[in-house]
């Protein structure tokens, strides 16, 4: 169980969600229905912020804001999602106080209103990274900070972009590494891994659909695959729908040299991915 921080009452505050959308990778398809997600399952009042360089097609009650400048070229070759560090400024947009940012393609499935109230309103709070479970490291598909409070990361990674994303691969882990004061951690429970925390291990998956893990109130979706793949019961855009394709596509040489990884990667389509991600 969480503790709230007796000097705060979250229900008197304007809760404050931020998104960022750049490229042509997420349609406006993904704001709208975050933010529809955000209002079905957050206690008002609220905003919902979108950084973006396209509000084509974004739904009315969304605040388009313009992406935060960040006067750098950002670095190539690197695992991590850099640009979001347009969010780390002085300033950002409109917006002062406590936001939790949240990345587009995650679907929330219980009330986010505790991660406004865990912890104190300065800290730094991140999601609870298990790819790597000796290394104390945060995820930053969710996390929660107070505008102008990373300026120093900011400063870091502007003064040798590339050095910074070869040294850390991802930008959660120079965020965990370098927030001053160090990061606090949501409740690993709250924020869950959907290929490592809901699907099925094999041989299950073939008969049993992904779940919602216990506690979750938000999946995160990491590794290529998305939502939409859930649905359709794919576990990458490339990979079969069903049973009969999946198996056959074993006899592939690429498949044939691992197997048991193969079979392990199948997911039946997922009916509660489709409930809660809409508009």
């Amino acid at each position: 169980m969480f503790k709230k921080d007796k000097n705060k009452d979250s229900n008197n505050d304007v809760k404050q969600i931020i998104c960022i959308k750049w490229g042509s990778k997420y349609g406006a398809d993904y704001a709208n229905k975050l933010y529809g997600m955000v209002s079905r399952n957050i206690t008002p009042p609220f905003r919902f912020v979108c950084f973006t360089d396209d509000t084509t097609d974004v739904r009315p009650e969304i605040e388009c804001q313009e992406l935060p400048p960040l006067d750098i070229t950002m670095p190539t070759n690197t695992l991590g999602k850099w640009p979001k560090s347009r969010l780390w400024g002085e300033t950002l947009g409109d917006i002062t106080g406590t936001v939790l940012f949240l990345d587009l393609d995650v679907v929330i499935v219980d009330s986010l209103d505790p991660f406004f109230e865990y912890g104190k309103p300065d800290d730094v709070v991140l999601s609870y990274n298990p790819s790597n479970p000796l290394e104390r490291l945060g995820q930053t598909s969710c996390f929660r900070f107070q505008v102008g409070s990373l300026v120093s990361l900011q400063d870091k990674f502007k003064a040798d972009p590339q050095g910074i994303a070869d040294k850390y691969r991802f930008e959660q882990r120079f965020v965990t590494r370098n927030v001053p004061g160090g990061v606090k951690l949501f409740p690993k429970a709250w924020v869950a891994h959907f290929r490592r925390k809901c699907r099925q291990p094999f041989p299950l998956n073939y008969v049993k659909a992904p779940k919602v893990p216990k506690g979750a109130r938000i999946i995160i979706f990491p590794g290529g695959l998305y939502p939409t793949n859930a649905i359709d019961g794919r576990y990458d855009k490339k990979s079969a729908n069903n049973i009969k394709d999946h198996l056959k596509n074993l006899k592939q040489p690429k498949n044939l040299k691992h197997p048991l990884r193969h079979l392990r990667h199948f997911i039946l389509p997922v009916d509660w991915v489709e409930k809660h991600w809409r508009e």
